[in-house]
């Protein structure tokens, strides 16, 4: 009996695993078998491959055909095993020959007159692919891009299935990437536009400077929406390795840009506050996809009216802070994805927010409600929080020219360039990455640095956790005066930006 093999990927979250796919072409009635738990989507793929076998030119067999899918036992979802689905009935029925088909990955959908269409998850696909020794790839053409920037395997494109037919019959040629151009970055927001807002605008960069979470309280119209939106413009450019991250993340959310696919600047994600836990966390039927957090992996996001968002919502980001990714559990399995991200929350201060607090109409209990909703177990993960007051004409005419965002960058820069360099042997890149346990043993502060620090341990004043974090703060503060380690003076003023009554 006639049988054929093809290779693709499945991926659960944004890591693969690959697929062996299996055609066999046996006696028995005209049919078509698809075994190896494929879901609904996948199911329809071989009345899709069927259309697109005749369309192309190619005959497809008038007898019994199974498809495997193996491992068996693997969830598998999506269309993107129509091309190799495909490709294994040829082989199989002798239309096209092997030996090309033994080390190259296939992904694409098929249309039903045989062009070849992109789908998700092409970049971490291929990582997986190169991870497993493969030395070649066929993608749909509007995929090149994507999948070229993984190095180490052979990147082709194809737009119709008949085009992939004349290569592995060594009658034709696939289309190649061509060389990356150089992209103007994104033109960002100036921190100059901020009107007034000093100690704000430094906890800014503080904030940008050490990776940490910010909180922003105080009346509408203040500008902390405005500082918020410009703290992406504050990072420095994705590096190699994180720019790959980001970018398979989106790749299987499906939001990348075709002609630059690559994610070199920190994600800026500001969800509505009516957003679902499933797509603020990541969730869905079947394999979970991911959702507003990991989108905002190695970026900011922002959680605008964050006292709106409700307990459910805010509580599940509690432990994602500390473990910089999400697990979630689905019927169809568990996947995890990276969800490393600085948060910025803002809020009122009372429900009625008017622009002055003395013009509040709100009674002492309602306040208390308004501000309960980001509760201490939530407030003690964020770094430094800040109280924003209404702009005068009296203290903006009295202030000096605002700093533009690429002089206060470059003081951002060099401070995480000097964080990167001191925790370059345990492999951090930021203040706000490094365990407290580190903090406190090898590299622990003299005693008359930590003093007030202890004194707020021993009134309560302060959690253990938030003792950690105001160390983080201090060596951050440190770096952007260029000094060795921090000193008292860097501890006071990270504790001053803990002071609870600023939230």
């Amino acid at each position: 009996m006639p049988l054929a093999r093809a290779w693709s990927v499945a991926l659960i979250g944004i890591e693969g695993r690959p697929v062996e796919i299996e055609a066999d072409i046996g006696a028995g009635l005209p049919g078509t078998k698809l075994v190896g738990l494929p879901d609904a989507g996948l199911r329809e793929a071989k009345d899709r491959v069927r259309a697109a076998v005749r369309n192309s030119g190619q005959r497809w067999p008038d007898s019994n055909v199974t498809l495997g899918l193996s491992p068996a036992d693997l969830p598998k979802d999506g269309s993107g095993y129509d091309l190799g689905i495909a490709v294994a009935v040829l082989a199989a029925s002798g239309a096209v020959p092997t030996p090309k088909l033994l080390d190259t990955v296939l992904l694409g959908e098929l249309a039903l007159d045989g062009r070849v269409r992109p789908v998700r998850g092409v970049l971490p696909a291929l990582l997986t692919a190169r991870k497993a020794g493969y030395r070649r790839a066929v993608v749909a053409l509007e995929s090149l891009a994507e999948g070229s920037l993984v190095g180490g395997i052979d990147v082709v494109g194809a737009e119709r299935l008949g085009e992939l037919i004349a290569w592995l019959s060594d009658e034709g040629r696939l289309a190649e990437a061509e060389p990356e151009r150089d992209r103007t970055p994104p033109e960002q927001s100036d921190l100059a536009d901020v009107v007034g807002q000093p100690e704000a605008r430094w906890a800014l960069e503080v904030a940008a400077a050490g990776g940490h979470n910010l909180l922003m309280t105080g009346p509408p119209g203040v500008g902390k929406t405005m500082l918020a939106t410009r703290l992406p413009g504050l990072l420095p450019e994705l590096g190699d390795d994180e720019a790959l991250e980001v970018t398979a993340v989106h790749s299987v959310d499906g939001s990348l840009e075709r002609d630059s696919p690559l994610v070199r600047v920190p994600p800026f994600v500001a969800p509505h506050h009516s957003i679902s836990v499933a797509a603020l966390i990541g969730g869905g039927s079947g394999i979970a996809a991911p959702g507003a957090i990991s989108k905002a992996h190695r970026g900011v996001l922002f959680l605008d009216e964050a006292a709106e968002y409700g307990g459910e919502r805010l509580e599940a980001l509690r432990t994602v802070l500390e473990e910089g990714e999400v697990r979630i559990a689905r019927s169809r399995g568990s996947v995890r994805y990276p969800a490393r991200f600085q948060l910025v929350l803002a809020t009122n201060t009372c429900p009625c927010a008017p622009p002055r607090e003395t013009e509040c109409s709100c009674s002492p209990a309602a306040r208390r409600r308004y501000l309960a909703k980001l509760s201490g177990p939530l407030l003690d993960r964020v770094d430094l929080r800040v109280r924003m007051r209404p702009a005068t004409a009296m203290n903006v005419a009295g202030e000096q020219q605002p700093e533009p965002t690429g002089r206060v960058r470059e003081r951002v820069v060099a401070a995480r360039e000097r964080a990167a360099k001191r925790w370059s042997d345990h492999g951090w890149q930021t203040n706000a990455e490094v365990p407290g346990p580190v903090l406190r043993r090898e590299f622990a502060l003299p005693a008359e640095a930590t003093r007030l620090l202890d004194r707020g341990l021993n009134r309560g004043a302060i959690t253990a956790r938030g003792a950690d974090r105001c160390l983080r703060i201090a060596w951050t503060l440190s770096d952007l005066e260029e000094a060795d380690e921090p000193t008292a003076d860097h501890v006071a003023a990270a504790l001053e930006f803990r002071d609870r009554r600023a939230a």
